[in-house]
Order: structure tokens, then sequence, then C-alpha cells
């Protein structure tokens, strides 16, 4: 017995000091953390015309106040910073100050209940109208100014002071072909390009008239 009364003391002391520390553990590891987040993003369209105006629209996921920017690169990279409702939702208005494809971003800001993360992208194009013509039968067989031959196959326009190179996007009642920059010209006063003749075809486009560009 004499020998049983330490023991039980030796035991009862160390579980009255164990029960605290566990007690501080289980505390430590019940402190709500960052958690992983979600941002979805969407667009009101992804065709407009240059000066138009597009709503951005998306939502932040756990919700609650968050910090979000929206990035729009193209050509330059804009930026727009924007607060989350309180069910994480979030909208603003945006306006293309020139012509181009934008890629859309939004990210959400690392703070102290969510890690950063980042949508997926978004594109629109920004256009403006322009006069066309086409050209290319007849001239087959000749050289064009950007280098190389211009064959009935030859996808391209000519412009008179894009660089060479430069891809354009082209819209005509709802289709849609990104072509280079491969000659000079039009020389018609008022035109802005010259299709090559299946440039022409794949747009549907009638030979002369006004088309989208995004240049």
């Amino acid at each position: 017995m004499r020998y049983l009364l330490p023991a039980v003391a030796a035991a009862t002391a160390l579980s009255i000091g164990i029960a605290p520390a566990a007690a501080k553990n289980s505390q430590h590891q019940q402190r709500p953390g960052r958690v992983d987040s979600h941002v979805s993003l969407h667009l009101s369209k992804h065709t407009l015309m240059r000066g138009e105006a597009i709503v951005v629209h998306g939502r932040v996921r756990p919700g609650g106040s968050r910090r979000v920017k929206v990035v729009f690169r193209g050509g330059g990279a804009e930026i727009s910073s924007v607060h989350t409702r309180p069910d994480g939702s979030f909208r603003l208005r945006w306006t293309p100050a020139r012509t181009g494809t934008y890629a859309v971003r939004a990210f959400g800001v690392h703070d102290r209940r969510g890690r950063g993360a980042v949508s997926a992208a978004r594109l629109a194009t920004a256009y403006r109208t322009a006069e066309a013509s086409y050209y290319g039968p007849g001239l087959y067989g000749n050289g064009v100014a950007c280098g190389g031959t211009l064959e009935p196959g030859t996808l391209g326009v000519a412009n008179k002071t894009l660089p060479c190179g430069t891809e354009v996007k082209l819209r005509y009642h709802g289709r849609t072909v990104t072509v280079p920059v491969i000659d000079r010209g039009p020389y018609v006063a008022g035109r802005d390009f010259d299709l090559t003749t299946v440039t022409k075809e794949r747009l549907g486009f009638p030979g002369l008239g006004i088309v989208l560009s995004s240049r």
C-alpha cells in the first residue's frame, strides 16, 4: 500500500500537467486560419465596339468582404480594384480605351481569411468599323510587300500603316477570322484593308463594304 499511494499521486500530478497542455493544443488546432479561395469571372458580352461598356461580374468563395483586382491585358494592362459584397459577389463596368482583344482575369487578394486565387481568363474583343475591299485574281504569283508570294490560298490583309505580321481580327455578320498584315494597300481613298480572296471567303464578305476590325 505504501508503494501504491506515491504511484497514484505521481500519476495524478502527471495527468494534471498534461490536461492543460492538451487543451491548449486543441484550442490551437481549432483556431481558424486561411482557407483556399476560388474566384469565378464572367463578362456580359465578348464582342463590343470601342468606347462601349461591358459588365464584369463574379464571385469569391468563401464570401464576405474581400478585395478583388480585375486585370484587363491586351496592348497594355488596365487594373481595377473592387470589394465584394457580403455574399462574395462583385460587379464593375469597364470601357476599353482602344481596339484589340483583351484577356480579363480576376485576382482574389490574399488576406487573413483566405489565400489568393485567380479566375480563368475571359476574352473580349473591342472593334472599330473599317472600309474594306479585296484583291487577288490577276495578281497571283506576284510578290507582296511583307515578303512572300500572293497565292489563291494566302490568308492576310493589306494595310498602309500597320507593321508587317500584325495580327488583325476581322468580323463580318457574326463570322470572324484572324489574319496577318502581309502587304501594303489599299490605295483607294477611304479604304482601310484589302482582303485576300481566301480571307474574304472565310468571312463571307461580298468584296466591298464595312467590316469590324480589332486594329
